[in-house]
Formats: structure tokens, C-alpha cells, sequence
């Protein structure tokens, strides 16, 4: 049986205690104020459910792996993010209500994009808009600016935009502009270039050289320009190494990756690797000069070499410094690696220093 609650309520079970109605009441049942009557909170549970209330997770703070509750994102998160640069999402069109999108224009048709600048950005002429990007730094350029849009994308991986920067660094030429196929990578490129060859005159003594081959007297550094001898071209170089009365060398191993020049870069690029040198000899004396340049993969196989003849100096000779290079191009990828050595000795064998000398050696990374 039931009986009815006072005031023409709902009726309730016989035998039930009016405390045990006033505690349901205040847990949320019906007729009283509980959380229930707001919309809000766990369902409130009926006579005879007797599972306890699911914990409400929306109050419960999220805790990562740090301290104090903060998120502890995965290790080189940000260094993932600058490698593998996502595309920008297509173009939405501009930002107003209006009927649906037609179908997607066909290849050629202009883009309209919404950019995240002030209103009438994307209304200004290109040629003005490429001024203003040509005043921001190329890395943003690359990682933040060309994810903004596609109108964007286009001007920054376009070569209107890296001519103008490289225009104002004063990075063009006359040979440079007709080489360039990739503006961009020549820009990079060119901001990058610098000697590879680590204490190229001496002023380390046999410092970064390695694999030091010392015949006869061994390797020797002197001052410019040393007895019987002639002042080099550039007044930047004060020293050089000489050889003896056998055979003498060394080399230097450049990792191409420790100097930042990354994998896809040299597999798909293969930009230009310029490999120069000086040499020159004693004025009273003969010698023999040898140059050896390699291209070598992870393995350190061999995939290109220059190997140049034997230079003989005569005696009596000028004691003029000569420069000799060589250019390495579509070498094929898995380069990652670049050997140099040089060497010499004198052809009279008199005990000391009356070798070849050599100085200024240097490998380059060029667009």
C-alpha cells in the first residue's frame, strides 16, 4: 500500500521515514531543491539503485606529466613541428554569412584567403605585399609566414620575394642571377656560405688537422712571406705551412650535417661544393705539390674525387702563390661527408723546410 503525502503530493511508500524523505530531498529527489532542479550534476539516484553516483569529471583538473598540473608536451615537440612544416589548410574564402561555397575553382583561378591580419591585407597589391614581407626575418618567412594562407604560401615559396632579399643583402650578382634555379635555397645558401676548413694558415699550428703525414722534417709553420719568397694576394693571411725533404700531408674530414647543411638538402639540391687552394714554392728551391679532395656517403664510400696531378715546381723558380680549385655539381644523393688533403716535399732532399707551402685552403657550400 501507499499512502498520499501531504499537500496532494506524489505518494510514497508505506513505511518510510520522514528524515529519510527530507535526506532525499536534499540529495536530489523530486520536490526538493537538490542539483537536479537546475539541469545540472549526476542524476540523482532512485529508491532502489543502490550504485553509487558516477564521479563528475568535468570539475577534475587535468594533471601531465610536470609539476603543479602542466602539461609535459613529448620531447622535441617544437624541433618536430619546425622540420615537418605542415600545408596550409585550403582557402576558405573571406569570413561573412552568405550562401555556401560553389564548387573549388579550377587550377589558375585566384584564391581568395583570410589572412590573420587586419582587415584589407589580402586587398593590398602583391608587389606591395611582397615588400612587407621582405622586411621579415626568412625563418619566419618560412615556418610561420607561409602557413597564414595560400596567397601566402605562393609568395613565399615564389622567387619575387627571396630576389628582393637577396637584392637588399646584397647577395646578387650578375653570375648568381642567371645560376639560381631556387631562390629561396640560393638565399639560404649564400647566408650560410663560409669555410669549412677549420685553421686553414696555421695560426692554430697543426690544430683540426688530422691523418698528419710527416716525412722528413715534418710539416713547419712559417711567416709570410719567408726566406726567397713573395707576399700573398690577400693581406688577411699572415701564415702558411711548408713541407720538408719527403713527403708530407694532412687532411681535414668536414661533417656536412655538423655544419647544418641537413639530408634533403644535399640529396635533392646537390648544391655546388668549391674546394680551392694555394700553393707556392722557394725561389731557390724545387718541390712536388699533390691535392685530393673526396665525397664520401655515411659509409664513407666514396661517390665523387678530385684528384689533381702532381704540381712540380722548378728550381729558380718566380715564388708567385698559385690558387687551384675544383667545383663538385650533380654528385648524386648521400653525401655527407668532405675529405681534404693536400701535400708536398722538396725535389733537392736538403734537410729543413724548402717544400712546397701551401695556406688558405678552403671548402665551400655554394647555391
Amino acid at each position: 500500500m501507499v499512502v498520499m503525502a501531504e499537500g496532494g503530493g506524489e505518494p510514497q511508500p508505506r513505511g518510510t521515514h520522514r528524515l529519510c524523505r527530507r535526506q532525499g530531498q536534499s540529495h536530489g529527489q523530486p520536490g526538493g531543491p537538490g542539483p537536479s532542479s537546475s539541469g545540472s550534476g549526476p542524476r540523482p539516484r532512485s529508491g532502489t539503485d543502490l550504485r553509487p553516483p558516477a564521479p563528475d569529471v568535468r570539475a577534475r583538473p587535468f594533471r601531465g606529466a610536470g609539476e603543479g598540473g602542466a602539461r609535459a608536451g613529448p620531447p622535441g615537440f617544437i624541433r618536430a613541428a619546425r622540420t615537418a612544416l605542415p600545408e596550409p589548410q585550403p582557402c576558405v574564402g573571406t569570413a561573412q554569412p552568405g550562401p555556401k561555397p560553389g564548387p573549388k575553382p579550377g587550377p589558375g583561378a585566384p584564391a581568395q584567403c583570410l589572412t590573420l591580419l587586419s582587415p584589407g591585407m589580402e586587398s593590398l597589391p602583391e608587389a606591395v605585399l611582397i615588400r612587407i614581407l621582405a622586411a621579415i626575418p626568412a625563418v619566419d618567412l618560412v615556418l610561420v609566414c607561409r602557413l597564414v594562407c595560400c596567397q601566402w604560401k605562393n609568395l613565399v615559396d615564389g622567387a619575387a620575394l627571396w630576389i628582393l632579399k637577396c637584392q637588399q643583402e646584397g647577395l646578387t650578382g650578375a653570375e648568381s642571377e642567371e645560376d639560381a634555379e631556387n631562390w629561396q635555397n640560393f638565399y639560404f645558401l649564400s647566408k650560410k656560405r663560409k669555410n669549412l676548413i677549420k685553421n686553414p694558415c696555421g695560426e692554430e699550428d697543426l690544430e683540426h688537422w688530422g691523418e698528419v703525414e710527416n716525412g722528413g722534417d715534418g710539416w713547419k709553420i712559417e711567416e709570410l712571406p719567408g726566406d726567397f719568397g713573395k707576399e700573398f694576394p690577400s693581406e688577411e693571411v699572415h701564415k702558411y705551412f711548408v713541407t720538408s725533404y719527403e713527403w708530407c700531408r694532412k687532411a681535414q674530414v668536414i661533417d656536412l650535417r655538423a655544419e647544418g647543411y641537413w639530408e634533403e638538402l644535399m640529396d635533392t639540391t646537390q648544391p655546388k661544393i668549391v674546394v680551392r687552394d694555394w700553393y707556392a714554392g722557394r725561389r731557390d728551391a724545387g718541390c712536388l705539390y699533390e691535392l685530393c679532395v673526396k665525397l664520401l656517403s655515411e659509409n664513407e664510400d666514396v661517390l665523387a674525387e678530385y684528384k689533381s696531378e702532381t704540381v712540380t715546381i722548378p728550381q729558380d723558380n718566380d715564388g708567385n702563390w698559385t690558387e687551384i680549385s675544383h667545383t663538385f655539381s650533380k654528385y648524386g644523393p648521400g653525401v655527407r661527408f668532405v675529405r681534404f688533403e693536400h701535400g708536398g716535399q722538396d725535389t733537392l732532399f736538403w734537410k729543413g723546410w724548402y717544400g712546397a707551402r701551401v695556406t688558405n685552403s678552403s671548402v665551400t657550400v655554394e647555391p
